[in-house]
């Protein structure tokens, strides 16, 4: 377990923020529990990334430890040319890459995640899906539906919207049974 001060930075220190950084974004798919071990190697070649993390608490060996763990697990976003990919690959703690098509409106949802926590934010994963965002039902009677969430808690309230209309109708659902529809 590391020390919080032999962590890697959360931004490569070449640059003061996200918006200074040149060229492509790419998410990197790290393999588990790489996340740190591939920001200190990008750090040594040089090329920007972007790993936020947390400070969470952890019990080990009857001892409370404050330890720093990356906000999105298996995840770095790391921003370069296609040389600066293939050298993150290369490391062999990259499963698979994807290349960010919207850059101004990533770069705008990665900096508010960055200001969150320069300012002290305590912040967690959120893995269900948020209030508006256009779901299907996965599994159970209701399998197949698709609707949009007005309300999420342990049950959401899915929205089956006919838009013909301008009406719809509200189902309440378990919020584990939703996925997101692109």
């Amino acid at each position: 377990m590391l020390k919080c001060c032999e962590n890697p930075p959360i931004l490569s220190p070449s640059t003061g923020s996200l918006a200074e950084f040149a060229g492509d974004w790419w998410v990197a798919y790290t393999r588990a529990r790489n996340e740190k071990a591939l920001a200190w190697d990008l750090l040594s070649h040089n090329i920007a990334y972007f790993l936020p993390l947390v400070e969470r608490l952890r019990f080990s060996g009857g001892r409370r430890r404050r330890v720093l763990l990356a906000l999105f697990p298996s995840y770095v976003f790391l921003c370069g040319d296609a040389a600066d990919r293939h050298a993150a690959m290369a490391t062999n703690r990259v499963c698979q890459t994807i290349r960010v098509g919207d850059r101004p409106s990533f770069v705008r949802k990665l900096q508010s995640i960055e200001c969150a926590l320069n300012r002290g934010a305590m912040l967690d994963l959120c893995t269900q899906p948020a209030v508006g965002a256009r779901c299907r039902v996965a599994a159970g009677p209701l399998h197949g539906l698709e609707g949009v969430v007005i309300r999420r808690a342990k049950t959401a309230r899915l929205v089956l919207q006919v838009s013909f209309i301008g009406q719809g109708a509200v189902v309440e659902i378990d919020a584990d049974l939703l996925e997101l529809v692109d």
